[in-house]
């Protein structure tokens, strides 16, 4: 089975310190992600300048009162953070990702030969982004929040129409709240995903905790993104909705037993470790009061008892009615040997 790819999103939770950023990469090694991931972009090419914040970032901040754009060109870092940042990722053996929100930041990471190209639930509706993305020709990963199934279709239409293959697209589920109520999560949209469009699944999580990542593994997500930070109670507008460093090495472990668990042949029979334990916790057929020589035997003269080395009790219809050879006492554990 091929292992889940488990992304730790680091997102903009450095808050525009490339100090800050560092230390994530090393949480994330740590936590024993494959890669983790912040956020690439040139604040003048996304956000206009009264763009207003979402709530749940209105609530998380601060100053409330600023705008998205004020709040966002904080937590900018530029290209030569990232430079530094790949460098960091190499140096402790993790993976670094970073999604281009901007031509310029597409192409830069482009240059930083990142493995494939992640698209946000933002963009999935932003057609020349898409096609600049699928220009690259490398892989890539989309975020569905807030998406309707037409609209995904759309956009793979356009990844698509530029020359990438099906088979170089996941697409994972997303819900785009912060976090994400246990309700509206609906994993069984991952499936759905699946069946009507037939591209690879995975499952990006804002949820509060980490049960819902490892149920979508369960359920055959093969990439996992989650956001975390080193302390939930910085500030900025992610930080909440993240996860602690030792929650992301408890949620990357529990992945990986899960996958182990889900990784067999499917086919119902005893295992190496369990085999030594049938005879243990099973029964054999025991005398229940003493029986003289030449007794026929019946129901009442016979019991399941522990241990199960002997005459299985699926087989009792074969003992009633045969002779036992000798005088026997109670719980005496019958053997075919021992009738006639």
């Amino acid at each position: 089975m091929t292992s889940v790819l488990i992304i730790a999103e680091a997102g903009v939770n450095h808050n525009g310190s490339l100090e800050l950023a560092k230390q994530l990469i090393n949480s994330a090694a740590i936590a024993g992600a494959d890669f983790v991931k912040f956020q690439t972009f040139i604040t003048e090419l996304n956000i206009s300048r009264n763009a207003r914040k979402a709530d749940y970032q209105i609530k998380n901040q601060e100053k409330p009162e600023e705008t998205q754009y004020e709040m966002v060109k904080k937590l900018e870092l530029n290209f030569e953070d990232f430079r530094q940042l790949k460098e960091h990722c190499e140096s402790k053996e993790i993976g670094f990702l970073s999604t281009g929100f901007d031509f310029p930041s597409i192409d830069f990471l482009d240059e930083l030969n990142i493995p494939f190209f992640k698209i946000p639930s933002g963009e999935i509706t932003n057609k020349p982004y898409l096609q600049h993305i699928a220009r690259k020709k490398k892989p890539v990963i989309m975020s569905t929040g807030m998406a309707y199934m037409e609209e995904i279709k759309a956009a793979l239409k356009v990844l698509m129409n530029q020359g990438l293959k099906r088979d170089q697209i996941t697409v994972l589920h997303c819900n785009t709240e912060y976090p994400t109520p246990m309700n509206d999560v609906n994993l069984k949209a991952m499936l759905t995903i699946k069946k009507e469009l037939g591209v690879k699944v995975g499952y990006s999580d804002h949820t509060l905790g980490i049960e819902v990542p490892i149920a979508a593994v369960a359920l055959g997500a093969t990439i996992i993104e989650k956001h975390f930070t080193l302390d939930r109670n910085l500030p900025g507008p992610d930080h909440k909705a993240s996860l602690e460093p030792n929650e992301l090495k408890a949620m990357v472990n529990a992945i990986r037993n899960i996958e182990l668990a889900i990784s067999g042949n499917g086919e119902k029979k005893p295992t190496n470790s369990e085999i030594r334990n049938q005879n243990i916790a099973r029964k054999s057929l025991f005398l229940s009061v003493d029986v003289l020589e030449n007794t026929i035997l019946e129901y009442k003269h016979l019991i399941p008892l522990r241990p199960g080395n002997g005459i299985s009790p699926m087989d009792i219809d074969k003992v009633v009615g045969k002779r036992i050879k000798h005088s026997r006492p109670a719980s005496y554990q019958l053997s075919l040997n021992d009738l006639y």
